[in-house]
């Protein structure tokens, strides 16, 4: 019962345009008085316990980082590697924007600032280059979704804090699958090239090339240095976030000069501001959580799949098809934290690797953040390329179902995931 009454109280607030950190803590209150357990106390220790959590520390050094990138030149020398890189071959400038977002990904763990940063340089070329707005954006929408993919991300800090894995693992775990999410968009690019009739080319003389390579170096090395140094115990994910934002301060202060210390208080500000959203939310689910517990409603929701314990794929075919759902009407941050630790104990009941599902509850909902109506990224790109939301819908769509198949892959084939974890990790 306490399972019926937390649904018909979460989707009762959900349209009335309330903040999520709010309808959360409602919801602990509608269960803490059905249960007779009132007492506001216990919410407040939960929101404060909810956000006393090391590893979250990661998500403000992450998100500083990716503010300091954007202003102090890194994005830009990224995308004129990736425009060397693969910008010589025909409709280049699409290729430049997916390799461009997979190299991104490794420094700033967010769909959003990979989309903002990247979406501020690319799309007004590709425009000028004759590209349809709709599919220009399209694309880099659906690029972004690989920033969350591979390390570091933040869904990953998040989810690994809330259900207990090791955000380290959950990091490396994410490379291989990154990697081919972006070959999927290169393969399906291919396809769209020719069908859209895209033609333009970029050719650099050696010259050009050699001073690109020595420009860029700083930027590229830097997730090298990330995800290595994660990886064989340098620093853990934490001490990694602070090393991005100092590392991508100094090179944009000495290196590249193109941020001073004027702009770093406005950088640190709206990543305050950013920050304090996220915590919000995290302690408001976890005040939730806490009743979700007590009320045994992951028991209840083990008892719904029971007939589909005995068969895994079913079981998460079942429970990716739910997701996607509330990817569609909720935002990434709060189903990660309202379902990862009710979903965790069935999936673990029924013999499924705990790290294979994180990575693809991760992706599923990502795919949340491309679809109406509560897709994040797809406002954000109407916003960038001035279009509509139902031309951006239509330019991104092939993308949308190329991620939509590889999702099925990943579920169907748990070693694209275990195998490479395994060999990177331990």
């Amino acid at each position: 019962m306490e399972l019926i009454v937390f649904v018909i109280a979460l989707f009762g607030l959900l349209p009335l345009g309330i903040p999520i950190a709010v309808i959360l803590i409602i919801c602990s209150f509608v269960l803490m008085a059905f249960m007779g357990m009132f007492d506001l106390s216990v919410v407040s220790q939960q929101i404060v316990m909810g956000t006393n959590n090391f590893p979250l520390m990661a998500i403000p050094f992450f998100m500083l980082a990716g503010e300091i990138m954007s202003v102090g030149g890194l994005s830009k020398r990224i995308v004129s590697f990736a425009n060397l890189a693969v910008g010589r071959v025909r409709g280049g400038l699409g290729y430049v924007a997916i390799l461009a977002s997979m190299i991104f990904a490794g420094l700033s763990g967010s769909a959003v600032a990979d989309a903002a940063a990247l979406g501020a340089i690319l799309i007004p070329m590709m425009l000028a280059n004759g590209y349809k707005p709709a599919r220009a954006v399209g694309l880099i929408c659906a690029g972004a979704i690989i920033a969350p993919i591979i390390p570091p991300s933040i869904p990953m800090i998040v989810l690994g804090s809330s259900v207990g894995l090791s955000i380290s693992r959950m990091f490396m775990s994410g490379i291989v699958p990154g990697i081919i999410i972006g070959l999927a968009l290169f393969a399906t690019w291919f396809v769209i090239v020719r069908i859209d009739g895209y033609k333009d080319v970029t050719r650099f003389s050696l010259k050009e090339a050699k001073d690109i390579i020595i420009d860029s170096v700083p930027a590229l090395v830097m997730p090298v240095m990330i995800i290595g140094g994660i990886r064989f115990g340098i620093f853990t994910p934490t001490e990694s976030g602070a090393f991005a934002a100092v590392y991508a301060l100094l090179i944009s202060l000495f290196w590249y000069r193109e941020m001073t210390l004027a702009d770093l208080p406005k950088a640190i500000g709206t990543t305050a501001v950013s920050t304090a959203i996220v915590m919000l939310i995290v302690g408001a689910a976890t005040a939730v959580g806490w009743y979700i517990t007590v009320a045994q409603i992951p028991e209840t929701l083990a008892g719904f799949f029971g007939g589909l314990m005995d068969s895994p794929v079913l079981l998460l075919i079942s429970i990716n098809t739910f997701l996607l759902g509330m990817g569609m009407v909720m935002d990434l941050t709060p189903n990660l934290l309202i379902f990862g630790p009710v979903l965790l104990p069935v999936i673990t009941q029924a013999g499924i690797d705990q790290y294979h599902f994180a990575l693809v509850m991760v992706f599923n909902l990502c795919l949340g953040l491309i679809t109406p109506p509560v897709g994040t990224l797809l406002y954000l790109g109407c916003g960038m390329g001035n279009i509509t939301l139902g031309s951006l819908i239509k330019g991104i769509m092939p993308f949308f179902v190329a991620e939509l198949l590889l999702l099925l892959l990943f579920v169907l084939v748990p070693e694209i995931v275990l195998v490479p974890l395994k060999f990177i990790a331990g």
